[in-house]
Formats: structure tokens, sequence, C-alpha cells
């Protein structure tokens, strides 16, 4: 991965026009360098990220618009516009879209790790299970139901 150059990535693109539909949700690639990686999402109502592990990143979340209802560490939590959110790693956690309006907000990770090639791979991918198992192969790793 090279070197972040600098620069502005404008409100309404993606670097190098990157945009991801990820099981619904839309994330538009903001930022990237083998430090860390930021995209802005977009979570329409009813969408959500089941309870996983990132073993070797930690994430974060600041919000836009909307509102997200979290489970982070073992406690239900939730977040609205100005708040951030912290997710260590190997910390669990799970973002929920309970509302019925979409959540805007920027993630990040540090560092990037292969998060962008787990994006590419699972693009317009349809399937929760074959998502699950190719995340596992990019060090994010989903827990079981329950």
């Amino acid at each position: 991965m090279n070197e972040m150059p600098p620069g502005i990535t404008r409100a309404d693109e993606g670097i190098g026009g990157v945009v991801w539909n990820v099981l619904g949700q839309t994330y538009t690639l903001k930022q990237e360098s083998e430090h860390s990686m930021a995209w802005h999402a977009v979570f329409p109502p009813g969408t959500f990220v089941p309870p996983h592990i990132h073993p070797t990143q930690d994430e974060f979340i600041y919000m836009l618009e909307g509102k997200f209802d979290l489970w982070l560490d073992g406690q239900d939590l939730s977040a609205g516009p100005g708040d951030l959110v912290r997710m260590p790693m190997n910390r669990p956690h799970g973002i929920f879209n309970r509302s019925d309006a979409d959540v805007k907000c920027v993630f990040w990770v540090a560092p990037s790790r292969s998060l962008r090639a787990l994006f590419e791979r699972i693009h317009n991918l349809a399937d929760p299970a074959e998502v699950v198992r190719i995340a596992a192969e990019h060090e994010v790793h989903f827990l079981p139901p329950g």
C-alpha cells in the first residue's frame, strides 16, 4: 500500500471513485494508507453489522446523522450526531440501525490491514454466510448468533 497523498476528498466522491455496497449499506472510500482507512457510510433503516471482532485493528465511528444502537464489549449503547464510537481491537461489537431514517457516519480503522480487500470481495455480495466466511480471511471474525 502506498503512502497517503495530501489533498481533499470531496463530499460527493470516493478516492478513485471507490464506492462499495455491503449488504445494503453504502461505503464511500475517503482515505487510505497502511496506517489507517476511512469511509463514509450510509446505513438505511433496518441494516446492521452483526457482532464481530477485529483482532488487529481499532475501529471508530463519527456520527453525522441518525442513531445507531450498538453492542460494544457486552454493553448496549446508542450513538447520535456528533458522537464518536471507539471500538478497540479484540473487543466484540455490533452496529444496528433500528430507526426509520438513514444513519450517515464516518468509519475508520487503524491500521488498515486488509480491510479494503475485504470490502472489494464482498461488494454486491448478497449471501451473508459468504460475507462471514470471506471476512474471516481478512481478520474480521463474526461471532455466533446469540
